[in-house]
């Protein structure tokens, strides 16, 4: 049974399905059905738009995001899907706060429900900073199906350890 380093919050009979799903050969399969498309955002730019929109339906409220950008020097390893910054500097006699958010680049090529839940994620560290009930709850807001969305993205970063083949191509 292959180590399933994403999966070890979870409850060993769902560990046993994912394993039997590897044995099997059908994970990569599964998570092609389930998500048969990669999303269209390419740039930047495209990126701060569809983060901004989320942000303007949900936390309207909120302090604003100066910078979203794809990030290629996230790492995985580190168990970081994406990141929120706070650069705070001085302004006079007064601190400014500039929030930015970066996401793994690779998740440029994923579908678009595992962008939304990372963007949803990031997105809620601008009211709630720590992993608590209330963070969950605000992204589960934002996006209801998000605790099924972060299960599915393990399991494409399972996939990805075990073979290193992506299952979605932007081109």
């Amino acid at each position: 049974m292959p180590t399933l380093k994403y999966l070890t919050a979870y409850p060993d009979t769902l560990q046993a399905q994912v394993s039997g799903l590897i044995e099997q050969n059908r994970l990569g399969d599964t998570l092609r059905r389930r998500y048969p498309e990669p999303h269209g955002i390419r740039t930047d730019r495209a990126l701060y738009d569809y983060v901004q929109e989320l942000k303007d339906d949900y936390l309207r409220q909120a302090a604003p995001v100066s910078k979203v950008a794809f990030d290629s020097k996230i790492q995985i390893i580190q168990h970081a899907l994406g990141l929120h910054t706070a650069i705070s500097r001085v302004q006079g006699s007064r601190l400014k706060a500039k929030h930015e958010i970066r996401i793994a680049s690779l998740f440029r090529d994923a579908p678009l429900p595992f962008l939304r839940m990372i963007a949803v994620h990031e997105l809620a560290h601008l009211k709630e900073k720590e992993h608590d009930k209330a963070f969950y709850k605000l992204c589960c807001w934002m996006e209801p199906e998000y605790h099924q969305l972060e299960f599915d993205v393990r399991l494409y970063l399972t996939w990805l350890d075990l073979s290193g083949e992506r299952l979605w191509s932007g081109d």
